[in-house]
């Protein structure tokens, strides 16, 4: 059977507030995309929009986006699964194309989170849980995650410095990055002097600089067939596995808090379908909403046995020089986390480096690339498997 490649892809900048409106900040990824793929809209046969509803005021933007973005009347879709939603957005460019009902799709992710206030966000995010026996009560994002890390501190003696460590690498890396909102280095004497304001307590044991911040964005994807893809582009990377896995909404109906089993179930997915597994694996974009999600995704994607994490940012082996490079952009913690176009800029990453063209934070010569991308506090999962 045919396989099924990326051929573009795009980002605009991750800034705290952008000044326009929603369809303009998804021109931004969707230019720079086409631009990639050296396509003009006529050559788009269906687009995808991704994006988590409630942060601005546009209902259906599928249909906004396509008549802005010139693709009527190519029929579009949206895609919802909250911070998956553009990964989620790609397994269905992928069904479309596989199936043979198109042979080029738009995958566009985008958030405009500024237009709401940072207490209205954490409000909206809390909704992503169960809002008849939890969000209530007042449970939001850091205080879930807090939860898994102080459980797998419990179960495994994680220390804050292990988790400092994490952020200390994004920092490493968010500096080369110019999509990126956060570029100032941190050290672990940031996060473990009382009065830096990185070390500010957000939910125990979280501190300011364990947890992303939220942007205005956008990103796209161009997905295309086999003989799309070597009729436009010279450096197709192909899409090798896809992983999904959904679990209970409630974390009372959950039994591990040491990590995610939705990663874990994708992963196995998106390994079994690539014919590989972990150790192939040459470079990884890992959800690290949380320094805690980070280390838990080195467990949950056999990078490390569970509890052993730790030695793999102790020892340098997640920077890019490293044996499994993880985040070399920056992550979330650095790029900041528009929700819909955050797989779509971790794709893109992934894409850049199996292209050789990730400058700076190029990886030498990976040849396979993985990206893992959590909707919710685990309630959504996915994993993509790339190849050159």
């Amino acid at each position: 059977m045919s396989r099924v490649a990326i051929i573009g892809v795009g980002q605009s900048e991750f800034v705290r507030a952008y000044p326009g409106s929603v369809r303009e900040l998804a021109f931004e990824g969707f230019k720079d995309a086409m631009r990639d793929a050296r396509l003009t809209a006529k050559d788009i046969q269906a687009s995808i929009i991704c994006s988590a509803p409630e942060y601005d005021k546009q209902r259906s933007p599928a249909g906004v986006f396509a008549e802005y973005l010139g693709l009527n009347p190519q029929p579009t879709f949206y895609v919802e699964s909250l911070c998956s939603s553009s990964s989620m957005g790609l397994r269905l460019a992928y069904s479309l194309v596989k199936s043979g009902l198109h042979e080029v799709v738009a995958v566009i992710g985008f958030q405009k989170m500024s237009e709401i206030s940072s207490a209205e966000s954490q409000e909206r995010m809390g909704r992503g849980a169960d809002i008849q026996w939890e969000s209530p009560f007042g449970t939001m994002m850091p205080a879930y995650y807090a939860m898994y890390a102080r459980a797998h501190m419990a179960a495994y003696g994680t220390t804050l410095e292990d988790l400092a460590l994490i952020r200390v690498k994004a920092s490493t890396y968010g500096p080369l990055n110019d999509k990126a909102v956060y570029r100032k280095p941190v050290t672990l004497e940031n996060l473990s002097n009382p009065e830096d304001r990185m070390a500010g307590p957000v939910a125990s044991p979280l501190r300011v600089g364990d947890c992303c911040a939220n942007a205005d964005g956008s990103s796209c994807v161009i997905v295309a067939s086999e003989a799309k893809a070597k009729t436009f582009c010279q450096k197709p990377v192909w899409i090798l596995g896809l992983g999904a896995a959904t679990t209970s909404v409630n974390l009372a109906g959950r039994d591990l808090f040491t990590g995610l089993t939705v990663a874990r179930e994708a992963s196995r997915q998106a390994y079994q379908m690539a014919g590989v597994g972990p150790r192939d694996i040459d470079v990884a974009e890992v959800h690290d909403c949380f320094t805690i999600a980070e280390m838990m995704a080195y467990e949950d994607l056999g990078f490390a046995k569970p509890g052993e994490g730790r030695d793999l940012i102790r020892s340098r082996a997640t920077y890019k020089d490293g044996s499994i490079p993880v985040n070399v952009d920056g992550g979330l913690l650095s790029k900041g986390h528009p929700i819909g176009a955050t797989g779509g800029s971790q794709i893109r990453t992934i894409v850049l480096q199996l292209r050789a063209e990730a400058g700076a934070i190029q990886v030498k010569d990976p040849e396979i690339g993985l990206v893992h991308n959590i909707g919710g506090v685990g309630l959504y999962g996915n994993v993509s498997i790339f190849g050159r």
